[in-house]
This record gives C-alpha cells, sequence and structure tokens, in this order.
C-alpha cells in the first residue's frame, strides 16, 4: 500500500454519533479496508475535516484522535473516534452538533500531527504524565491508552482540568483506564466551577498552584515526557511551572487547542523590507512548482493557487499540519502556536503564517 500523500482527504462513513456532554459529542468514523494502512495513526495524531456550506465555502476542522493506535504488526484501524466540543458561533462545531447522523460520510483527511508518543521508543518502566484542560483530553486518551496497552511496565499520570463534572468529556473512558491498570494509571481531576466531594479544591490550573500539586504527585525529575495540551493559558502556565521545576525544554510535549486573539505573540521584525516581487517554490508528494507571491499573501495561499491538495486546517498558526522545512530564501512567521522550539530552529515553518522575507524562497512539504 502506498503511503498516505500530505493533504489528500477520503469520504469516511458515520458509523455512531454519542453525546457526551451537552456541549460534546464524539463521532466514530468507519474506515474500509482499502484505507486502513492510509488511516493507520501515531497515538495522538489527528484528523482534519472538511465540508462546503451551501453558500459554496469550504470549512475545515481539526480534531484529535481519541481511540488508541493500531499496534505496528498489526493491521491498520477500522474505527477511528474523535471528540467534538461545541463552540459558541463555530460554524462546524455546530454543523456537526445539530446535524450529522449515523451514515453520513464526511472528507477526511488523512492522520496529521507531532503531539504523539509511540510505546516502542518508551524506555523501560518510563513513566509519563500529561496536564490537560477540556478537549484537550481527546489526544491524550489516545496516547495513555495506547502506551499503558502496549507497554506493560510504563506509568501514566494524568492531570485534568475541567469546569464541572457534567462537562467533562470521555469520563467514562478515564475511569474505565483507571480500573484496568489501577496500579499504573494516576488520575488527578481539579474542576475550576465547582467542588469536589473528594481530591482538590476547586479553582484554575495556573503556574502556581501547578508548582506546588506536581511534586506532591509524583517525582516530577523522573518522568520521560510531559503532554500539554488545551487552552493557551493552561498549557503556558504549565510549561511555566515544569521550566521551574527543572524539567528540560525537550521533555515537554505542547498542542495547543484553542488561542484567544489577545494571546498572539507579536510579529517578529523582518530582518530587511519584504520584497517587492518574491517567488515560492514548494515540493508537496514529490512535485514541485513555482508561483508568485502577491503582497500580503502567505506562503500557503500562494501554493495553494497552483496546487489545492496542499495540506491545511486551520490557518491560524494552532493546528501545524501546514509545516514544512525551508530548503532556501528566508521567511517571517507571524503566529506560531504549533511548531516546538526544536522544529523552527532545525527550519520548519508554518506555511499558512510565513510570508517571503527574500524574493526566492523555496519550501518542501514532505520533510
Amino acid at each position: 500500500m502506498a503511503a498516505a500523500r500530505h493533504g489528500a482527504f477520503h469520504p469516511l462513513t458515520v458509523a455512531a454519533v454519542d453525546r457526551l456532554t451537552d456541549d460534546s459529542v464524539a463521532l466514530t468514523l468507519a474506515v474500509p479496508p482499502e484505507l486502513r494502512e492510509q488511516y493507520r495513526h501515531g497515538a495522538g495524531q489527528h484528523l482534519t475535516l472538511r465540508r462546503s456550506t451551501d453558500g459554496g465555502t469550504e470549512v475545515r476542522r481539526t480534531y484529535s484522535i481519541c481511540s488508541p493506535a493500531p499496534r505496528p504488526d498489526g493491521p491498520g484501524p477500522d474505527r477511528l473516534q474523535v471528540g467534538v466540543r461545541l463552540v459558541e458561533g463555530g460554524e462546524f462545531s455546530t454543523w456537526a452538533h445539530k446535524e450529522i447522523a449515523v451514515g453520513d460520510l464526511l472528507d477526511v483527511m488523512v492522520p496529521a500531527g507531532r503531539f504523539v508518543l509511540d510505546p516502542a521508543t518508551a524506555a523501560p518502566a518510563a513513566h509519563y504524565a500529561a496536564i490537560v484542560g477540556g478537549s484537550g483530553i481527546t489526544p491524550v486518551l489516545s496516547i495513555a491508552a495506547t502506551l499503558l496497552g502496549m507497554r506493560p511496565d510504563a506509568r501514566f499520570c494524568l492531570v485534568r482540568s475541567d469546569r464541572t463534572a457534567a462537562s467533562t468529556m470521555f469520563l467514562e473512558e478515564v475511569a474505565d483506564l483507571k480500573d484496568r491498570y489501577p496500579d499504573r494509571f494516576q488520575l488527578v481531576t481539579v474542576l475550576s466551577r465547582e467542588e469536589q466531594e473528594a481530591g482538590l479544591p476547586s479553582g484554575r490550573l495556573d503556574q502556581e498552584r501547578l508548582t506546588a500539586l506536581l511534586p506532591a504527585l509524583l517525582p516530577v525529575a523522573e518522568v520521560a515526557g510531559w503532554f500539554l495540551c488545551g487552552p493557551y493559558g493552561l498549557v503556558q502556565g504549565a510549561e511555566r511551572a515544569l521550566r521551574g521545576l527543572g524539567v528540560e525544554r525537550g521533555r515537554i510535549h505542547e498542542e495547543i487547542f484553542h488561542v484567544e486573539d489577545t494571546a498572539a505573540p507579536a510579529p517578529a521584525p523582518a530582518a530587511r523590507p519584504a520584497p517587492t516581487h518574491s517567488r515560492v517554490t514548494a515540493r508537496l508528494d514529490g512535485r514541485s512548482g513555482t508561483w508568485p507571491v502577491q503582497d500580503g499573501e502567505s506562503l500557503l495561499d500562494a501554493v495553494l493557487r497552483g496546487r489545492a491538495d496542499a495540506p491545511y486546517a486551520c490557518k491560524g498558526g494552532v493546528c501545524g499540519t501546514c509545516r514544512a522545512f525551508v530548503v532556501g530564501g528566508e521567511v517571517r512567521m507571524e503566529r506560531n502556536f504549533a511548531l516546538e522550539a526544536e522544529e523552527t530552529e532545525a527550519g520548519f515553518v508554518l506555511a499558512c503564517q510565513s510570508h517571503p522575507v527574500t524574493e526566492e524562497v523555496e519550501l518542501d512539504f514532505d520533510r
């Protein structure tokens, strides 16, 4: 079976729609035998779903796969599940909650994303941990279930924050992990707007609180990898707490699910004025092309005019679907909430947020 192409979509049938809370549902997608290798995924990866509105506008949204990853020596998945939380005014999430039904066909991109944990690379008796908020549980549910199922010597600590018990997604699935792996799965739940009968007092998981809480829960220095997922404020606060506790940056992995406009970092100043005329050459799925970049246009939009199959989802610098390697030239990114420092230092950028600084820029989406 050929490798999945970047940005390739296939129609998948909705096999189940399960209501998790008043404002979230789980969509289960059936994968036909001929596509199962295309949808083989790592624990923590995501899917991009696409629909066309009545007005002809294309809408794409990215949702993390919450089902466990398949074993490397086994067949690809016959089912994939994602969790969709209703966003106020959200065009796609509203449609998903009100209209998607069993038997519908959804256009689904092949799995993508690097917020992953490969059990095969885990050290013996490794200890991992995650700090999540709200729908940030979705990729971590897959990560924890995959690790614990494939590595009988591994341990996992999950610290999750939700508004109330009634708003907590995948409550039963997380409880099932605790029942199956009582000695290897540690669960700590914090509710920000509701008191619990037992456990930690209510309130937000901010940097100060995590700095005091984490050393009391587990040996912070011995954790092989930390997975932070959820709103921007929670992830940033958790990272600062871990760094303050001496955790090196390479052991911290982040995925942002929601970014307030006020949280956007200021664009880095260009090293030189933007060129009047510029071109981008892009390699995608083994083929290259060159296109002019119009004034103010992102490199992704320039590529899309010539290659409609270029990978993207949010266009907001959050999902990382449009990640590309800068082979030549210089670019400036407006926002980056998806790439880790090691990736940007190695030369990777988000094409949706990148603008040319030199007249010629060359990108490689295949790296």
